[in-house]
């Protein structure tokens, strides 16, 4: 799958399922700041991640992503793994 296939795909759901402005998705903006997200939040964002990327997400994945760049590079690492 393609990097920018997949920055698409994720900046598509984070505009229509979060109501996200896409002006404010860049990928140095803060992910958790950007979002407003409280832990429901993240439930539905691993929720939309599993069932678009068809992988599952482990709430620990989520500690080291604090950017944009950081969640579309985890995104195309779990989508690589699962080819592979």
């Amino acid at each position: 799958m393609e990097t920018k296939f997949i920055v698409d795909k994720i900046n598509g759901f984070l505009v229509e399922e979060f109501e996200v402005d896409p002006g404010k998705i860049t990928p140095a903006a803060n992910l958790r700041e950007t979002l407003e997200l409280d832990s429901l939040d993240y439930i539905d964002l691993v929720v939309v991640i599993e069932s678009n990327f068809g992988f599952k997400v482990k709430p620990e994945d989520f500690t080291n992503i604090d950017t944009f760049q950081s969640f579309y590079d985890y995104v195309e690492h779990r989508v690589g793994e699962k080819v592979a």
